[in-house]
């Protein structure tokens, strides 16, 4: 039970993100801000977590899973009564920031609170890895249909999700805490409340070995949930923010599976399997920008989702096979800083090329450096699997000797 209920509350952590994406093309009729106010908004959101990420990312290691995440919930609840309350750009601006430092608060320790209680490290790196996609599109289409259908459109999906964080916060009160180690850190428990990432010595090779990967698959997420709704409807002629909320949640659905899949075939594969259908999938994107084809678009979305979910997983389960179970906090933490900024930075300079070149070459471009940062993901990968089967040589000589 204690799995069931860290998984959901992995989901509806990443829900808060994407539920405001089918609202911003409403904000900005009701508001008339521009394309870069609308990823600067994006963009404080980002700063915010990350600051919650460097800062608390790691207090979970030391006082416990339990209350980071609990205070975590209850924060994400004041940001969603904030965006419910919202009146103009700066009060969305405020719901952006109490909203990003309560994810952040909440990711690295919620991911160490699943792997904790998985089953199996399997499991935990397949739930980890499917729960971000999956509550980004859930908030994608629970907002976009709250959005066209239901009464009060721009309050309605904030009051509801407000609720469900203070149900789980509850239900989280009774998880049971893990047992920490004997040997946990015994400094002076303000220290890890001062800026810093840091990762064990053991997991430091491979970290950096997937920097590019993490990169490629966020900063892709990061177009989606910025620029993503303004693409749907200006290039491609989508008007209904339902069906902006479904195209959206499409590709992260999609992630979900690819998350599944990639976890029944061998890790050596699966990596490559994810790079490959992200690349194929950006391709097919690009293509389908230039053109102004939703039906391609689609098309390219679910392709690009399912390796989104496939590549993310392979990272998430190699880390959590390396790292220390008392330092999975900041393992997670420092994972998820290089997930956002890859998330945040490239969506920002995004919004200011809009301004100068125009949506739709803006968003063929960011395409084109997509596929640049999954060829790096792919020589990484390759290069890492020739060094590990080096090695692998001199031992099994050693043990025949």
């Amino acid at each position: 039970m204690s799995f069931v209920i860290d998984g959901a509350a992995g989901a509806a952590n990443l829900t808060a993100a994407s539920a405001p994406s089918p609202l911003y093309p409403l904000y900005q009729q009701l508001w008339g801000f521009s394309s870069f106010t609308l990823t600067l908004i994006f963009a404080v959101y980002v700063i915010a977590l990350l600051v919650a990420l460097l800062t608390v990312g790691s207090l979970s290691d030391r006082v416990g899973r339990r209350p980071v995440a609990i205070g975590a919930l209850v924060l994400l609840t004041a940001g969603m009564l904030l965006f419910a309350t919202a009146s103009g750009t700066g009060g969305l601006i405020t719901a952006r920031v109490v909203q990003g430092f309560a994810v952040g608060a909440a990711t690295g320790t919620i991911t160490a609170m699943i792997m904790d209680t998985a089953p199996n490290s399997r499991a935990g790196s397949m739930i980890s890895s499917a729960v971000p996609p999956l509550g980004i599109a859930i908030g994608a289409v629970l907002a976009g249909a709250l959005v066209e259908y239901a009464p009060f459109p721009r309050q309605l999906v904030f009051l509801i999700l407000a609720g469900v964080y203070v149900l789980l916060a509850i239900l989280v009160a009774f998880v049971p805490e893990r047992p920490r180690a004997a040997s946990s850190p015994r400094n002076p428990l303000w220290r890890s409340l001062v800026p810093s990432v840091g990762l064990p010595a053991g997991v430091r090779p491979i970290f950096f070995a997937l920097i590019p990967s993490v990169g490629a698959t966020w900063a892709l997420a990061g177009l989606y949930l910025s620029l993503g709704s303004s693409v749907i409807g200006k290039v491609l002629g989508v008007h209904s923010h339902l069906v902006v909320g479904i195209i959206l949640g499409v590709f992260f659905s999609l992630g979900i599976i690819g998350t599944a899949v990639s976890a029944a075939i061998p890790e050596k594969r699966s990596e490559l399997v994810g790079y490959g259908t992200l690349g194929i999938g950006v391709l097919v994107t690009i293509v389908a920008t230039s053109m102004s084809s939703l039906p391609l678009y689609v098309a390219g979305s679910m392709i690009a989702g399912f390796g989104f979910g496939a590549a993310f997983r392979y990272a998430v389960n190699a880390l959590g096979d390396v790292a220390p179970a008392d330092e999975r906090g900041q393992t997670f933490a420092t994972m998820y800083v290089v997930s956002y900024v890859a998330f945040s930075i490239p969506a920002l300079a995004a919004g200011l090329a809009v301004e100068r070149i125009g949506l739709q070459r803006t968003a063929i471009a960011y395409g084109v450096m997509e596929i640049l940062l999954i060829v790096a993901a792919t020589a990484a990968g390759i290069a890492r699997a020739r060094r590990q089967k080096a090695s692998a040589v001199p031992q099994r000589h050693a043990s025949a000797d």
